[in-house]
């Protein structure tokens, strides 16, 4: 075992078993417990939970690599640009008012808001999206694994499951929510030092946000020079219409995001939830200020190290990636040079895998081996983290969603949270299949489930709170038809990616934006042609929408009002609870 293993797995040990002994303490007897931590987290704890929920491999692990090596920064930046300006909003247009409504699934809100059939497209899209998105965290896991501990993908994605299933079966949601904020530590420290590191390496500026400015006319010419496309330059790997469709995706997918919107049942108050979204976007600004210096450092150091260097000079960073297949030569030439005229990428000499320059980053800037190993953690923090909050989407849409609102009413506690785990359990052996046998890398992975939700869930969200008069088959319409058409196109087009031979060259990534214009012409034309909501559901959107919480809001939330006064004689009564 090298000294690189070593410290990685005295960081991997430490931090699981700190997360380990936070769900033990932290277990749970209850379902409010299970599902949304009895609605008793503190803001800054609720938002440091939320942005380790929020920053998955794909942001720890993959952005920054998406930014470097998509031929040139420019393309990489929707990742940012959608994934920040979805969380404003989220947490301006959604999260307060679902917080107000006093439901603890999306479903849930759903199946009030509209009616029974909605609520079950609700759960499909719900599982869909979420087991779409957790096989780009649990590929990610085997990733860090295999390079940094030397064990096959299979077997760190098992690693990966066993920890997941221990901390997320046993705390539920309050477990989830302590051991993500222990996370959130851990993976924001992982990432900063190797960037401060680096920024004071190549510019003699501690900080990265204004470090990687300075390096942006050389890495210009150096791209120059190697007949890529200028750093900074638009439109050269991804088009206009594309840009703008990924960027809308990745925006409403993140509003209409399962996995994200339940944290805001955990705060204390509406109050509370708006200020947890608040310390969430400090907290995830931390990272992705950081994000395109790391991607641009990685990008300046590859191209001053490899380009020109013989097959069997190069570094011994190098060297450790192409032997577990993450970076691959192919001598076009038979020169025994590794050249990249033209491009990276396969079909030419030099194929250097996204999901590799985070973690490889500390290696290639020469940084001592403790710092390798603190990001190998941190990669592990941010996938886990994720997969555990999505995964318990998928446990509480099942146990509360299907089995306590429609097929045992009357089930006692310690039922539900019996279903709840083996459900959790059963996600997650589904979840470890996908990651061992995941359909891209970890952001491609993650970037088709935003698709998914944005189709889904923000359209029916959306005119849930703000129009009155959406109906219940308009929205299981709505829903149906923007999931049906965005999963249809994304499996049409998944093999040519970004390529995209498909409607327009619209890619898979792109058509989410797409999907969820139908999903709201669908919604909107189907509402004008079928029974209203009634005047008492009417009455109750309009009080939602309103500052103050009034004895209507009040009397829904605590289940006083009856579902038949609420919903009228279309909607099937689910339970005595209502």
């Amino acid at each position: 075992m090298n000294s690189v293993q070593l410290w990685t797995l005295v960081f991997v040990v430490i931090t699981f078993g700190v997360y380990i002994y936070i769900a033990y303490a932290s277990r749970v007897k209850d379902t409010a417990g299970f599902y949304i931590a009895g609605g008793g987290i503190p803001a800054p704890a609720n938002g440091a939970a939320i942005a380790a929920d929020w920053m998955s491999a794909a942001s720890f692990i993959s952005m920054a690599g998406i930014i470097a090596l998509s031929t040139n920064g420019y393309a990489g930046s929707v990742y940012l640009m959608g994934w920040t300006g979805g969380y404003v909003l989220l947490a301006m247009l959604l999260a307060p008012y679902l917080r107000k409504f006093g439901k603890y699934t999306v479903p849930d809100f759903v199946g009030d808001r509209y009616s029974e059939t909605a609520r079950l497209i609700a759960v499909v899209a719900a599982i869909v999206v979420s087991f779409v998105y957790v096989a780009g965290q649990m590929a990610g896991v085997g990733v860090v694994f295999q390079r940094f501990l030397g064990v096959n993908t299979t077997l760190g994605v098992v690693i990966g499951m066993v920890i997941v299933f221990f901390y997320a079966v046993l705390g539920g949601m309050k477990g989830i929510t302590w051991t993500q904020v222990a996370q959130y530590c851990v993976l924001i420290v992982a990432y900063l030092i190797p960037a401060v590191a680096i920024s004071q390496q190549l510019t003699g500026i501690p900080l990265p946000q204004v470090g990687f400015g300075q390096i942006m006319d050389e890495l210009n010419a150096l791209q120059a020079e190697f007949g890529l496309a200028e750093y900074t330059s638009p439109f050269t790997q991804m088009n206009m219409l594309n840009m703008i469709l990924m960027t809308a995706t990745l925006m409403f997918g993140t509003a209409g995001l399962p996995h994200v919107i339940v944290r805001f049942y955990t705060a204390r108050s509406v109050r509370a939830a708006r200020f947890s979204a608040l310390w969430a976007l400090f907290f995830i600004s931390l990272l992705y200020t950081t994000a395109p210096a790391v991607g641009a450092f990685s990008k300046y150091n590859i191209l001053n190290q490899i380009p020109g260097t013989a097959l069997d000079e190069v570094p011994a960073w190098f060297r450790s990636w192409q032997d577990v297949g993450l970076i691959n030569v192919n001598d076009l030439n038979g020169n025994g040079v590794i050249d990249v005229a033209g491009g990276l990428g396969e079909g030419f000499e030099l194929a250097i895998n996204n999901d590799i320059v985070v973690l490889a980053t500390p290696e290639i800037a020469g940084l001592p081996a403790p710092i390798i190993g603190l990001v190998a953690a941190g990669g592990l923090a941010a996938a886990l983290s994720t997969a555990s909050g999505l995964l318990l989407v998928i446990s509480s849409s099942v146990a509360n969603d299907v089995y306590f609102k429609r097929i045992n009413p009357a089930a006692t506690e310690a039922r539900q949270l019996l279903v709840g785990r083996m459900a959790m359990g059963v996600a997650i052996v589904i979840a470890g299949y996908l990651g061992i046998n995941p359909p891209g890398f970890v952001a491609q992975v993650v970037a088709l489930a935003f698709g998914l939700g944005a189709a889904s869930f923000f359209p029916i969200l959306f005119l849930g709170i703000f129009w009155k008069k959406a109906t219940a088959m308009g929205a299981a319409a709505g829903m149906a038809a923007g999931l049906i058409s965005t999963l249809a196109y994304q499996i049409w087009t998944l093999p040519v990616y970004l390529g995209g031979d498909g409607i327009f060259g619209i890619s898979a990534a792109s058509f989410g934006a797409v999907g969820m214009l139908i999903n709201f012409a669908v919604t909107i034309i189907v509402s004008q042609f079928t029974p209203k909501p009634t005047e008492l559901m009417q009455k109750l959107v309009e009080d939602v929408r309103y500052p103050g919480r009034s004895e209507l809001v009040a009397a829904h939330a605590s289940g006083a009002i009856d579902d038949e006064l609420l919903h009228g004689d279309h909607h099937h009564p689910r339970d005595e609870h209502h």
